[in-house]
This record gives C-alpha cells, structure tokens and sequence, in this order.
C-alpha cells in the first residue's frame, strides 16, 4: 500500500503537498510522539499527501477541533484509510454514523460508561491491577504490555460484556490488525474474525439475556424497530476495539513516561492529590487516535479547498502537541492549571464514550503501582518500540527494579 503514491489532484497547489505516510512516519517505532511532532516544524497546517490513494492531514490543534465538531462538512462515514467500500456494508455504530443516524447508537452504550456505573467498578479494577502486579513483582523485571497493560482492561472489558478470558490474547491481536494493519485485507479478515467470535455470543444472549453490555445490545430498539444482527455486529466490534486497545496503549505510554522520569514518580508518592492532574497531562501529551473524517461536499476552508469523499486525518495527539495550544507542550508539568487542554477523546458528538472509565484505570494504575514499585526503569539493554496508524501505541516495554 505505501509503494504506490496518487498524482496531485489539479484542486490540489504544491505548496500543499507533503509526503507522509501515517502508518510508517519516520521515527514512529522509538517515539511515535515526536514522530507527529516533526508535523509542526516541516509540513503545512493542512497538507496533502499521496500516500494510499491521497488524502488531506490536519496538524493544529485549532483545525483539530473544528472538524471533530462539525460533522455537517467533516463527516465520519468513512473513517478508516485507506478506505475499504465494504466497510459501508458493515460500519461500525455508533463510530461509521452522524447525527441523527448515530444518536440511538450512542444512547444504546452509554449508560454502561456513566460516572456512577464506572465507579462501582472500581474495586474490580483496582483487585486486577494488584493481582497483575504482584504476580512478576518478585521477579524485579516485566515486558510491562503483556504482563499488564493489556491485562488491566481486557479482565475488566470483557468481563462487562459478559465474554471469556480464554481468548483474550486473541482478541487483543485481532483488534490489533484491526485499528493498525495498513492492508485493507488484512484489516477485513481480522473484523470477520471477530465477528464470528462474537456472533456465537450474541446468538446466545438473544435467546437467555444476563446483565452484560451484550444482553442490552441484542434486545435494543432503534428508532422504534427492534435492532439488526449487522447493526448488533457493528456496536459490539466497536466496543472491542475500544476496550481492548486504547487502554492499553495508553498505560504503555504513562509507564515508559515515569519510567524515565524518576522526580516525577517521587512527586505523585509524595503529593498523591497531583494525580487527577497527572492522568489529565499525560493523555495531552501522549494522545492515541488518529481519526479520520470525509468531506460532505465541495467547499473551501482556511485557504483549502475540499472537494465531496476526500478523507482528512485528524491526529488528536497533535492538538495536546500544538504550541499555540499549549506553552511547551513536550514538557510533562502535572502543576498544569486544569481544564489541561487535550482532544485525546475526541470533541462533538464522536467523543469517546469509554473517557471516564480509562481515566478511572490510568489512576488506579498510578496509585497501585507507585504503591508496590516506586523506582523502576527502562530495563538496561533494551529499547522501548512505539508504532502508530489507527492508535498510537508501545508495542514493547521492559521495565525492570530492585527485587525485595
């Protein structure tokens, strides 16, 4: 896919066009971050680059926001690129959908993420953070993704939707492909994957209905009409790749973040009333998706002109990145005055449902692991590997410490 690159569109001035590829940006496998950085200092605002069949990228965080909030010119129809036409066929709801298509879609999970339902999970989430810890806490070392970012939230996802652990590792791979192959292909048989996983539990669930998210799913109406088996596929395909992944990648990021940073860990030991701000400053710096959004139609806007289906990439990270957003927005300063400005999820009417619950397991993390281990670090001989594309992600961190 990154081989072939798409001729200039005559709508098109060269001044815009930069070459980019989002799924391999130079230095993306050892700081992702500064890897969308580079953006600011070398490319346009709003470039066009000729990788996967062309496509416009945003970088300010200005830009960012305005697009995310009107869907009216900056749909989300087609939110992958490259863009596979079959995805029309079975989008993922509510993310696929606008208003007011996607408005009972939204009202359909979001009662399972509210402020008082996350909260009486807490205690679940906390007991899985420690259990996880303190299974390689004697060894003095973990590669901290397997052993524990990926096992917070798949033991706390799965489980609100009522699904097994037994294959979790799957699952996470899956969603993996997913959210970052760059083959339309592969993309598609990893979603057929896992909807034929899940098919056999939603099939359940229809005919003997329990207290997990997919119970509600399958009896749901929409609009006043009982929902389809595809739109039932589209919801919950939605929900694992959320819940599987972006946790995930985050937690990787705060932990190789303090791992290097031994004065900001004594701080949160010593001053634990800092973490509400610390979680809020390190979403902003470490931002994960990288959305995308399609013209509705021909127009014009800051000096660009859109023309109707082109896709515009809209990397969040670089909102919480942008200078005239942020004073030094590379520094980490959990002193940051709060609201800490960030669009890690999302702005509008795409804003991330699950915000409240990966707050909730980013300061559980905090607070469970300073607890137990206060001073680790990067193990020696070994280099953190960062990637990106749908969501930006480590892939591999070993941390190591003094073993009691």
């Amino acid at each position: 896919m990154t081989a072939e690159l798409a001729p200039r569109p005559a709508h098109v001035p060269p001044e815009r066009v930069y070459d980019f590829d989002y799924y391999n940006a130079p230095g993306s496998d050892r700081d992702v971050h500064r890897a969308w950085k580079r953006l600011h200092e070398e490319a346009p605002d709003i470039f066009w680059t000729p990788r996967y069949g062309g496509h416009w990228v945003v970088t300010r965080g200005e830009d960012l926001e305005l697009m995310q909030m009107h869907y009216d010119r900056f749909s989300h129809r087609k939110y992958r690129i490259p863009y596979d036409p079959a995805m029309a066929n079975e989008p993922m709801l509510p993310l696929a959908e606008d208003p007011p298509v996607s408005t009972p879609f939204r009202a359909l999970i979001a009662p399972a993420f509210l402020p008082k339902v996350v909260a009486r999970l807490e205690e679940h989430v906390r007991d899985v953070a420690i259990k996880a810890i303190e299974e390689f806490l004697p060894r003095g070392e973990c590669e901290f993704v397997s052993e524990f970012a990926s096992v917070l939230p798949i033991v706390v996802f799965l489980e609100m939707m009522g699904l097994p652990l037994d294959n979790a590792r799957w699952l996470l791979e899956q969603t993996e492909i997913g959210i970052r192959s760059n083959s339309i292909e592969k993309r598609a048989a990893a979603h057929a994957a896992i909807k034929g996983y899940l098919t056999r539990f939603t099939d359940e669930r229809a005919a003997n209905p329990g207290d997990d998210i997919i119970s509600k799913i399958v009896a749901a109406e929409i609009d006043g009409r009982p929902i389809t088996h595809a739109e039932v596929m589209g919801v919950c395909t939605l929900l694992m790749a959320g819940g599987l992944d972006t946790v995930t990648s985050m937690l990787g990021f705060v932990a190789w973040h303090l791992a290097r940073n031994p004065e900001q860990r004594r701080e949160l030991i010593e001053h634990p009333e800092l973490i509400r701000n610390a979680v809020e400053e390190l979403i902003r710096r470490y931002g994960l998706a990288n959305n995308v959004r399609m013209a509705t139609h021909d127009f014009e806007y800051n000096g660009v002109q859109f023309k109707e289906g082109e896709q515009i990439l809209i990397p969040t990270a670089l909102y919480g990145l942008d200078e005239r957003k942020v004073d030094d927005p590379l520094k980490v300063d959990f002193h940051r005055e709060f609201p800490i400005p960030h669009a890690a999820f999302g702005n509008g009417v795409h804003t991330c449902p699950g915000a409240t619950l990966a707050r909730r397991e980013l300061r559980i993390f905090l607070e469970e692991w300073l607890k137990r281990i206060p001073d680790f670090q990067v193990k020696p001989g070994t280099t953190p590997v960062t990637a990106c594309g749908g969501v930006n992600t480590v892939k591999e961190l070993h941390l190591s410490w003094r073993a009691a």
